[in-house]
């Protein structure tokens, strides 16, 4: 188990869709202050679940201290 774990949004990538807002029932996300989802309960986050990020449409979701070389399933490549 990691000491920290939470989602790391790229606001560059998000499409402001809020599925990752919509999906999480633990409050991790709230975008009810501007478009863009923000990480307002990290420590909501269940340590080593990926879930969000494997829904985000536009691959912007990764975590903090993931160590395991894991990518988001619709990153574009560079």
């Amino acid at each position: 188990m990691t000491e920290i774990w939470y989602p790391i949004i790229n606001e560059n990538m998000c499409s402001e869709c809020g599925e990752c807002v919509a999906f999480c029932k633990r409050g991790v996300y709230d975008k009810s202050s501007g478009n863009k989802p923000v990480v307002i309960n990290p420590d909501g986050c269940v340590d080593q679940c990926r879930n969000c990020g494997k829904l985000c449409p536009t691959g912007s979701i990764t975590y903090m201290n993931d160590d395991t070389g894991w990518t988001p399933p619709n990153a574009k490549a560079d």
